[in-house]
């Protein structure tokens, strides 16, 4: 996460000083990302929470605001505006959480901010950053977060025997052609691209969810390709997770087969990802928690991990597409005392097929926008279909 703020009238040390009193003072109550994580084998991992602390840095940079064009994330994010992260010692030395605070030769500033998805989701993050901000406001701490797992029977044996069959949930589907060798992974770049949707096109983009036209002939028929949608399960279960409950939510995926997906209208893709969300109960999610408690081996279902051996590499695989919503994520006006940002969103990644779903520009009420990793090879074929009908 990547916030953008115009020159401040503060000055620079200050802000330093400000930003980190107030991290120290906030991780008082969100204590867990001060610790680090330890492997308890068969990819599980536990959280310890040994007060080792968070990374912050301080940089400054001799490019100026404006030399970040519209701010999609590119290699320079991760070279200059986040914090370097050894992944090859071992996981326990590997920080929760890390900041870096940067101010551009034009005087502006940014703040970009990591924490481990295994400790916590989007939501949890937003209200860590919120709070982060209020205390360097000179605020009090308003939302205090809920440690105690138990809420998602943490800790605790599986209870049943799963209810639902979660093997195609948690699972992976091949490449669309073939499994690529390791030198052709190596061969693979990818890159981030940004696809505007003005109010007039989210609008036709709803038609066409309705619409029984037929798609097209797909070339892969026999392929499987996957929607991965990331749900909050809070508000899923019967008696909902406590008022900041700070932890991790879980997943869904929607699949179907190449065929499938382009030789029927949209409003099928559509009905099915809308089933795949409608299908996360209450049961579902106890059934998922029993099934993954029953697992011996965890490590098959990681499949972004770099350690990854299925879709090669960095990459999720090229049929599917992994997609987060921010646009009901509180992520937005984040005031740390110097005004609200001008932009904000995620960092760089390298994942072929990883999308987030964004509010537009301010001025274009209504808007969308869409951040997607793409291999570069694919960047001009997907832009030219996807903006196609509208």
């Amino acid at each position: 996460m990547i916030y953008f703020y115009r020159k401040p009238n503060t000055s620079w040390p200050a802000i330093i000083h400000t930003l980190e009193s107030s991290l120290s003072k906030v991780l008082v109550p969100f204590y867990p990302v001060a610790g680090r994580l330890r492997s308890v084998g068969g990819g599980r991992f536990e959280l310890d929470c040994n007060g080792k602390g968070a990374v912050f840095v301080a940089a400054e940079l001799n490019p100026e605001l404006v030399d970040f064009g519209d701010f999609t994330p590119s290699t320079k994010f991760d070279q200059f505006l986040i914090p370097p992260i050894d992944y090859s010692v071992p996981i326990d030395e590997v920080p929760v959480l890390v900041a870096q605070f940067t101010k551009f030769e034009c005087g502006g500033i940014s703040l970009s901010i990591a924490m481990s998805h295994v400790v916590a989701d989007g939501k949890s993050m937003a209200n860590f950053v919120a709070e982060w901000a209020r205390l360097a406001r000179g605020e009090l701490l308003q939302t205090a977060p809920v440690l105690d797992r138990k809420a998602f029977r943490a800790g605790e044996p599986p209870s049943a025997v799963p209810r639902f069959d979660h093997s195609k949930d948690f699972g992976n589907h091949p490449f669309l052609l073939k499994l690529p060798s390791a030198e052709e992974v190596s061969k693979m770049k990818t890159t981030m691209v940004r696809l505007r949707l003005d109010k007039g096109q989210v609008e036709t983009l709803k038609k066409m969810a309705n619409n029984q036209s037929r798609g097209k002939e797909a070339r892969n028929r026999a392929a499987a390709t996957s929607f991965l949608i990331v749900i909050d399960s809070r508000s899923r279960i019967r008696q909902p997770s406590p008022t900041g409950y700070f932890g991790n939510a879980i997943f869904d995926i929607a699949t179907c087969h190449a065929d499938d997906l382009m030789s029927q209208p949209l409003s099928y893709g559509a009905r099915k990802i809308r089933g795949a969300i409608e299908k996360v109960t209450d049961d579902y999610v106890w059934s998922a928690i029993d099934f993954l408690k029953n697992e011996s081996e965890l490590t098959k279902f990681q499949y972004s991990y770099k350690s990854s051996k299925i879709g090669g590499g960095n990459l999720l695989g090229n049929p599917n597409i992994g997609l987060v919503n921010w646009v009901n994520l509180a992520f937005e006006g984040m005031d740390f005392g110097w005004g609200k940002e001008i932009y904000y969103g995620p960092g760089y990644h390298e994942i072929d097929g990883d999308a987030w779903l964004l509010r537009g520009s301010d001025d274009q009420e209504g808007s969308l926008a869409v951040l997607l990793c793409l291999l570069e090879d694919h960047v001009e074929d997907f832009t030219k279909y996807f903006y196609e009908d509208l």
